[in-house]
């Protein structure tokens, strides 16, 4: 059967063999819990406790910054130690509440009631997921309920859930899809009755014949969702190149997904929403990988956001030597990091830990092979951004059309010099973003 899929792209080694078939467990942290408040895209949570306030699980501990914001829910009940500074995974500081943990677990009153969802309006909807922090859990953070706030006259007409999961070394989606697919079905149709008339698609890579099977028993009885087989190739889980797999529309960085009709919703924050609609459940755990040659038993763990990365690795066993590199998230798209001590987030989907850093290698000059070209699902020209981006050139940058690049990093993979196509270009591309951000306040 043909799989479904988009122009360009790459086919690394996936290295999802290490822990593909190691079912979730259970991770009961043991220490205190941090809770970062720019866990997502958008204006930082604003803290509502302070130092010696007792909280409970469910409850809120931090408030939206702004409409693109999310409040952080504690994981755990027990004290605040302290508002306050803390680490983060890309080498900067934010504000954070630390929370000890009193191993009671206590729950804020109505915490796992049942409701049913049809007894619901979309702004009733709409605000439940906003109050339980939902965000895109795949890595970018967007907050979901923003996306389900679409503008007056927009017609939805499809739901499209990311289950691609294409970025190397990542599985924790995939035991969702096998584990749990009655859960990601109860979201999918809890969105789509946020917008009447409209389809529901699960877009898997097909190299999940198991989870695709999975999907489709579960939503067998329900004509209107769909379970769609995209081709294995990266980045087949942005969100443009699902779209454009699945739907044949074209967006750029100027257009949302709901100009073309869709929202696009990834695997775990579709069962988030399910959890958070249908049993009042907010967000407060989530599955995470831990995984790469580094690790002695690779696996999925279910753990409390807020958990300390060194007490993963040590339900991983440990490391079977020092590793040289580890990454937050897939090795395409994700942050290395230089320390352990930093806390699970909402968008913590992997933590992969490798023995060598295979991209530690000198760039060479480029031979003007084209590759980069032709892997660039965007279309663009990465040696000659690069270039622009060297010297500075932003305007240049900019007619090349720059600002489209989504920092897939297919171009610096499959470079035969190694050189630094993509990381050049991001650097350029934020630069652009961040003055023109200026520019507009100084209006």
């Amino acid at each position: 059967m043909f799989s479904k899929t988009f122009r360009g792209g790459i086919h690394p080694a996936d290295g999802k063999s290490l822990s593909r078939d190691c079912a979730i467990k259970k991770l009961i942290p043991k220490g205190d819990l941090v809770f970062l408040m720019n866990q997502h895209i958008g204006a930082p949570a604003q803290p509502c406790v302070a130092v010696g306030d007792k909280v409970l699980v469910g409850q809120t501990i931090a408030n939206p910054g702004g409409f693109v914001s999310a409040p952080i829910i504690s994981s755990v009940s027990g004290t605040v130690k302290s508002v306050a500074s803390h680490a983060c995974a890309n080498g900067d500081a934010a504000l954070a509440v630390t929370v000890v943990n009193d191993n009671e677990y206590r729950t804020v009153d109505g915490y796992g009631t049942e409701r049913d969802y049809r007894s619901l309006s979309p702004d009733e909807i709409r605000n439940i997921v906003r109050d339980a922090g939902i965000v895109g859990m795949g890595g970018a953070g967007f907050p979901t309920h923003v996306k389900f706030a679409v503008k007056p006259g927009v017609v939805i007409d499809r739901i499209i859930c990311n289950a691609a999961e294409c970025e190397p070394y990542i599985t924790c989606d995939y035991r969702l899809m096998v584990e749990n697919p009655d859960m990601a079905v109860l979201g999918m149709r809890i969105i789509m009755s946020m917008f009447p008339g409209s389809k529901g698609v699960f877009g898997v890579e097909d190299n999940k014949p198991e989870g695709i099977a999975a999907l489709k028993k579960a939503s067998e009885n329900d004509s209107d969702i769909s379970v769609v087989a995209l081709k294995k190739k990266y980045p087949q889980g942005g969100e443009r190149m699902l779209i454009s797999a699945i739907t044949g529309k074209k967006i750029n960085s100027k257009m949302l997904p709901a100009d073309a009709g869709c929202i696009v919703v990834n695997y775990a924050s579709l069962i988030a929403v399910a959890d958070a609609v249908s049993f009042n459940r907010p967000l407060t755990h989530r599955v995470v990988t831990v995984t790469g040659d580094a690790i002695k038993q690779p696996g999925n763990f279910e753990v409390p956001i807020g958990t300390n990365v060194s007490e993963l690795i040590e339900a991983a066993g440990g490391f079977v030597t020092d590793p040289e590199k580890i990454i937050f998230g897939g090795p395409m798209m994700g942050a290395a990091v230089y320390s352990l001590d930093l806390p699970v987030n909402k968008t913590t989907s992997c933590v992969l830990c490798f023995i060598n850093d295979a991209a530690d290698v000198e760039p060479g000059e480029c031979i003007r092979c084209g590759k980069c070209l032709t892997a660039c699902p965007e279309r663009l020209m990465p040696i000659k951004l690069k270039n622009t981006a060297d010297v500075g050139d932003y305007a240049e940058f900019e007619r090349l059309n720059g600002l489209e690049c989504i920092s897939c990093g297919c171009c610096t993979y499959i470079c035969p010099a190694k050189r630094r196509l993509s990381q050049a270009i991001t650097a350029a591309k934020n630069h652009i973003i961040a003055e023109k951000k200026k520019a507009a306040v100084k209006k």
